[in-house]
């Protein structure tokens, strides 16, 4: 068997894109997926081929839409003839008061951050079934399981959802797949990008490591889950928040 195939949702910014040089790093081909920031994608394909000895694909896809998820994973069988390791990354959050959000904007946050990681585990995890064997990592968040925000109710719902949908998606695939969840606490991505500096001290008092983390360390967790160190371990949840604590 050649190089392993990983496809990283999501992967053109932040955790994601970490998760790509990780993943090189490791002697891993890799597939960029990305729905707008092409410009991000382009920058880290060239990265990858500059820098590692690995194979890379890039290709744009919504993963709330079905179709384009179809579309995807045809399209990196086509390059790569297989796909070894889905991580479910890719997530959106709007943060807004609870009483002034919309059906339409919780939808929003439901469709990409919980269907499509259900629709790329469908899709992929028919490929892994083929294959007899595969490896799926969701990301959740630390919102999912004690650390929640009004203003993010709907984010935190859908990645509640998630860990949900990782239980039944080992269920449903055990025994050559394995289906586990990392949830991250607070890091330093795009999407906490603007939070005061008032709001960042505030946060980091009720984080053991007194920090945020940097994309780089969920990226690792999610690679371990990948290998063959993590070969015995499935359906399960991992924080990776630094020792976060409701003070």
């Amino acid at each position: 068997m050649g190089k392993l195939v990983a496809l990283v949702t999501g992967s053109s910014r932040g955790i994601g894109r970490e998760t790509v040089i990780e993943f090189a790093k490791a002697g891993v081909n890799v597939v960029i997926n990305y729905c707008t920031h092409e410009q991000e994608a382009l920058e880290l394909e060239t990265y990858i081929k500059e820098n590692y000895d690995v194979s890379v694909f890039l290709v744009q896809a919504d993963i709330s839409l079905e179709n384009e998820v179809y579309a995807m994973v045809n399209q990196v069988i086509d390059n790569f003839g297989s796909i070894d390791i889905l991580v479910n990354n890719a997530s959106i959050c709007k943060d807004s008061l609870l009483l002034d959000k919309t059906g339409k904007d919780f939808r929003r946050i439901l469709d990409v951050n919980l269907v499509g990681t259900f629709l790329c585990s469908k899709y992929v995890g028919k490929v892994m079934l083929e294959q007899g064997r595969g490896r799926i990592i969701n990301i959740a968040s630390s919102n999912a399981i004690d650390t929640y925000y009004p203003e993010s109710c709907d984010y935190d719902a859908s990645k509640a959802g998630v860990i949900s949908l990782t239980h039944n998606l080992a269920l449903e695939f055990a025994p050559n797949i394995s289906v586990n969840c990392v949830c991250p606490g607070w890091v330093m991505t795009d999407m906490n990008k603007d939070l005061s500096i008032e709001q960042i001290q505030m946060e980091e008092r009720n984080i053991l490591l007194r920090r945020f983390a940097k994309p780089s360390e969920i990226a690792k967790v999610v690679v371990f889950l990948s290998s063959s160190k993590a070969s015995y371990i499935n359906d399960t949840v991992i924080k990776v928040d630094g020792g976060h604590f409701n003070g």
